[in-house]
């Protein structure tokens, strides 16, 4: 990865779980060409770790707010810091 890259922890609450949220958060990291995963958690909110350029996160995190038209987002906190570059891809981890 580039020098300038970030890493965002993404944690989302609302209703996520079961509406496709992780298949189209993984389909636009992918297009946004981050890496990392996203995960359903057992509290019933999902959790995204993204790396990438900042301005690609940003466009994610604006597109997770939106989510697919089952999901209802409530909130979306994100912790950002440097990127680790320990991702080769972006997937969904169970």
């Amino acid at each position: 990865m580039a020098k300038n890259t970030v890493r965002a922890e993404i944690t989302v609450n609302g209703l996520v779980q079961g509406v496709g949220l992780r298949y189209y958060i993984i389909r636009q990291a992918k297009s946004l060409e981050l890496k990392g995963f996203v995960k359903n958690l057992f509290t019933g909110e999902v959790y995204i770790l993204a790396e990438g350029e900042r301005g690609m996160i940003e466009e994610l995190i604006k597109l997770t707010k939106t989510g697919p038209s089952h999901a209802h987002i409530k909130n979306c906190r994100v912790e950002w810091s440097d990127s680790t570059d320990e991702f080769t891809t972006f997937e969904i981890r169970f």
